[in-house]
């Protein structure tokens, strides 16, 4: 008897020295002692497939995490990347496949405003995580409406408001025109430029034209466009249509002051375009260029370079989209790092709202991830630029918002 006493003695003595560590670790579905399957949708086809890339290398970063170092606090990274072809009803259909057949924890850098909206309400419904989405648009910051959806970067609308104020002090007479995507991407740089003008607004916007995704060409918009009597373009187009209008501005030899929206000054639209064909446009952004000279000693864009060399040797290292998509991938690991062993939805979701000086390679030097749980943005600085023989030209100084 005395022998059982001092074995549950022992054993109560163990579980309490124990207890608190296993009861620290809390799952949710898609997370177990050995792996955390996390998952988004990447237009690997249809009109956007050059975001492909971004789906290429995420898959890739964490495939290195899992080969390297063994995954995150031990657990191997089950990444699952779905084609959504950019169509909405497409994104549905594999975010509830991701969801209620592959069991993920939270999505992750999903791609496009159109394609994200359509699924934020059932996953916000489900209380998945719909974390970094990879998209500018105003409405990832809405904690209040939509508490499981956090945004990766600035909004499109604080970028636009940049170009206004920048017009505002060196260009106050200008004429504009606003030549945009008709969806939720462009109207956000639209209402963005509009707030940054201000009083100015109506006087110096002369005309908005549309376009659609689907359009084939969009050389009569840049045409009515030219022949609106402005000398400033405000260029929200995406892929294709980006290197169309950059061609046709120069078919009809029309140079206006050009701000061009910053996800699409990647090199590949540019090559695509003609670099003699898109001297002094100009953008704004959070973010290094891989391909310019004035990184290329950089640390962080030459430990880059080396993983693309390992682990997609076919990839274009020149398309930006992956030297960005690569850094979304360092904050969802610090995401889950943080985590710890409470993999649960909320926890994950604390973690990605209490961002705090979070360094990632592909930032600007001075600029960092941050956010709250009352403010999702993550990246509140941006630094003008201007396209000056075969690179980037800074503008003025790093533009840092309230």
């Amino acid at each position: 008897m005395r022998t059982l006493k001092f074995a549950l003695l022992c054993a109560a003595g163990l579980g309490a020295t124990l207890g608190p560590a296993w009861a620290q670790k809390q799952y949710d579905t898609g997370a177990t002692d050995t792996a955390v399957t996390i998952g988004n949708t990447v237009p690997y086809s249809g009109p956007l497939s050059a975001h492909g890339m971004q789906g290429r290398t995420e898959a890739a970063f964490f495939r290195m995490l899992n080969e390297e170092r063994g995954g995150i606090n031990g657990r191997k990274i089950n990444f699952i990347s779905l084609d959504d072809a950019f169509s909405p009803p497409k994104t549905v259909e594999q975010t509830r496949k991701l969801v209620e057949q592959d069991g993920v924890l939270a999505t992750f850098a999903s791609v496009g405003t159109a394609a994200q909206t359509a699924v934020q309400k059932y996953l916000n419904g489900k209380g998945v995580p719909q974390l970094l989405v990879s998209t500018g648009a105003t409405k990832w910051n809405q904690p209040s409406v939509f508490k499981w959806t956090t945004p990766a970067s600035s909004t499109y609308g604080v970028e636009a408001e940049s170009y206004a104020k920048y017009l505002l002090k060196e260009k106050p007479d200008a004429k504009v025109v606003i030549f945009y995507q008709n969806d939720d991407y462009g109207k956000d740089y639209v209402t963005g430029f509009k707030k940054g003008l201000g009083d100015k607004a109506s006087t110096m916007i002369i005309k908005e034209i549309t376009y659609e995704l689907t359009d084939p060409t969009v050389d009569s918009q840049v045409l009515a466009a030219k022949n609106s009597g402005a000398d400033t373009l405000l260029n929200v187009t995406l892929g294709k249509a980006t290197s169309q209008t950059f061609k046709k501005l120069t078919e009809i030899g029309w140079k206006p002051l050009q701000f061009v929206s910053s996800p699409s000054t990647g090199r590949v639209f540019l090559d695509a375009a003609g670099i003699e064909n898109i001297q002094g446009i100009m953008t704004a952004s959070a973010y290094k260029q891989v391909t310019s000279p004035r990184w290329a000693d950089d640390p962080d864009v030459k430990t880059y370079l080396a993983f693309m060399k390992k682990y997609l040797p076919n990839d274009d290292i020149t398309n930006e989209i992956g030297f960005v998509s690569y850094s979304f991938a360092h904050v969802m690991a610090h995401i889950i790092e943080k985590a710890g062993d409470n993999l649960t939805r909320e926890n994950l979701l604390k973690q990605a709202t209490t961002l705090k000086d979070v360094k990632v390679p592909a930032l600007i030097p001075g600029v960092s991830y941050s956010n709250s749980p009352t403010d999702y943005t993550p990246v509140k600085a941006l630094q003008l630029y201007r396209f000056e023989g075969n690179d980037w030209a800074p503008v003025g100084e790093v533009i840092h918002i309230n």
